[in-house]
């Protein structure tokens, strides 16, 4: 990419208007003043009226609680307004809370030495918080309303921040200056550049690329069939566990989150415990699988099972089921249970994986009959671009996945850090358009899956109640997909052994959390609990990864081993190969 930019500052020069004259700033000042003249009496109105009404009986159609809110609301901005205007005379301002300090938003030190930007954010963190404490202050609406307005009104909060514009924030107002505005136009071109994409940008482009310094970890594509690809690897130790392990991925994402670079996989890291690895590769869907829905994938489960089981001539596989993939995985057992051949699951591993939808977080905000509709128009083809579901995900976490990034790459005009995690998550698969809002409606919506008899796959109706498959179910304590709250339903369902295991982070950094790294913590209790809070109550405390914890209770179940040779080296068996690991369908778009 040519530096300096000299054809598009030429452009910009000759496209922008003429600079305002005095007559023009001095009407704008104006238009600025009479509108804080406004608000303010309105604010005094307020207040006025507040202490009247406490005098007589309150009217109906009056709601007293977000009467003393927008009354609390005036009251703080007035205060702030005459610190700003006369410090001296001023009360001081309240000490800076804990999320203060620690908002990355407003680290510059300009946002508080500067009176003027120190007043902009102060004014923000004030509209901010009465905002969300108005929703709050809602009577008569119900809960699963009040928090579909806290959403929305933390988004709106979120992309209203003074850091998002650029005569709002100190850095960007700096850098302009210091650089003549090539910042400016540097992030015109990083916005150009994901508007014609249709997607927002995280990482460096060409940092990483799948089967170079992504998803490397040795082995072999055995087996491919419309739907998925799967993949054995190739053993490092002389010996491997009888039972093998075959892991299904969600189909929203590439599955090599599990195979990141050499020291995050968790692929890599269970080969060299002596487990012999097999992987499910979901095909990012196309027209031709319009028709594909949760029976498929149900039954592709079932059959990389069987095929495991042929190959290499054991009895049962181990699995790991990871979010959605969890969620077929326990429709799986339930189906397998029903034809009475649970015996060929030797365990199930879940991985921050829900089956009880009742208290599911954020993602049931988009399963309303306007949403469910809006994505039914967005999959002509039958299948929804993975853009799409990419987007929704930023939008639960919109500070750091979306405003952050306008920020620093847009307004700042930086460069993009390469970051492997990041680059999985814009690395988007499309979704099987039927199967996905029947996900949404089925499971999100109506929660029928935990309910007996409400979901059949392949003509056999499910039970979750029937698995006593030994389980190890994993949640994440800041998990913000999948709820920790929700994962831990799970525990009331099966009713074979069960071990729950709740790691420090969150959706992704709490399964991708490798011993060497030193991060984080676990927490399991022995003892036993009938709630999440009753487990965190009682729970030990483990510092590190979970990881060790889990491959002690596999072992557990079967500790038996056998030579790494014959079948059990990729494309040696039965199973011939077809091609290098990663595969195929991993790099289809």
């Amino acid at each position: 990419m040519a530096d300096p930019h000299d054809d598009q500052t030429a452009h910009a020069q000759d496209a922008a208007p003429g600079a305002p004259d005095l007559a023009e700033l001095q009407h704008w000042t104006w238009v600025m003043g009479r509108a804080q003249q406004m608000m303010m009496e309105q604010g005094l109105g307020l207040m006025t009226a507040g202490g009247a009404m406490s005098e007589a009986a309150p009217s109906p159609l009056v709601n007293p609680a977000l009467v003393r809110q927008t009354q609390d609301y005036w009251r703080d901005n007035l205060a702030l307004w005459q610190r700003f205007v006369d410090p001296a005379a001023a009360v001081p301002p309240p000490p800076q809370s804990d999320g203060d300090v620690r908002d990355k938003r407003f680290k510059a030190a300009a946002w508080r030495d500067d009176p003027w930007f120190d007043w902009i954010r102060r004014s923000y963190n004030l509209i901010a918080d009465h905002m969300l404490r108005g929703v709050d202050a809602l009577d008569g609406v119900p809960e699963r309303q009040k928090e579909q307005l806290r959403f929305a009104a933390r988004g709106l909060v979120e992309a209203m921040s003074p850091s998002n514009f650029p005569l709002t924030n100190p850095e960007v107002v700096e850098k302009t200056i210091a650089t003549k505005g090539q910042n400016l136009l540097d992030g015109l071109r990083n916005m150009l550049a994901d508007i014609q994409k249709g997607q927002l940008t995280h990482t460096s482009e060409g940092a990483f690329e799948v089967g170079r310094n992504l998803a490397t970890t040795p082995g072999k594509v055995v087996k491919r069939t419309p739907l998925y690809e799967l993949i054995q690897y190739t053993p490092t130790t002389d010996r491997v566990m009888t039972t093998p392990l075959v892991i299904f991925p969600p189909w929203i994402n590439r599955f090599y989150i599990l195979d990141l670079t050499p020291e995050k996989s968790f692929i890599r890291w269970a080969v060299e415990q002596g487990i012999t690895v097999f992987m499910v590769s979901w095909k990012s869907a196309d027209a031709s699988m319009k028709d594909v829905v949760w029976d498929d994938y149900v039954t592709a489960q079932v059959d990389a099972v069987d095929t495991i089981r042929a190959a290499l001539d054991v009895p049962a596989v181990h699995t790991i089921g990871y979010c959605v993939a969890g969620t077929t995985l326990a429709a799986t057992l339930a189906l397998l249970a029903a034809r009475d051949e649970a015996d060929k699951v030797a365990s199930a591993t879940f991985f921050t994986a829900q089956v009880d939808f009742a208290q599911a977080g954020e993602l049931q905000h988009f399963v309303t009959d306007e949403q469910l509709a809006l994505i039914g128009t967005l999959s002509p083809q039958g299948f929804l671009d993975g853009r799409y579901m990419a987007a929704t995900f930023n939008l639960l976490r919109g500070r750091d996945l979306i405003w952050n990034y306008v920020t620093n790459n847009y307004l700042l005009g930086s460069d993009y850090t390469p970051f492997d995690l990041l680059h999985w998550n814009g690395d988007t698969t499309n979704l099987p358009a039927k199967w996905h809002l029947s996900y949404l409606t089925d499971l999100y919506r109506d929660n029928l899956l935990v309910q007996p008899g409400a979901m059949s796959v392949a003509g056999e109706a499910l039970d979750l109640r029937r698995v006593t498959t030994p389980a190890y179910v994993q949640a994440g304590r800041e998990d913000h997909i999948a709820p920790a709250d929700s994962v831990w339903r799970i525990t009331h369902l099966l009713r074979g052994p069960l071990r729950f295991v709740l790691a420090g982070s969150g959706h992704i950094a709490g399964v991708v959390n490798p011993p060497a790294a030193g991060k984080y913590q676990y927490w399991t209790n022995e003892s036993g609990a009938q709630s999440l809070a009753d487990f965190v109550a009682g729970a030990t405390e483990t510092k590190g990864s979970w990881w060790p914890d889990w491959l002690a209770w596999l072992r557990a179940i079967d500790g038996d081993t056998v030579a790494a040779a014959g079948a059990r080296l990729p494309g040696t068996g039965a199973l011939t190969a077809l091609g290098e690991a990663p595969g195929d369908y991993v790099r289809a778009r």
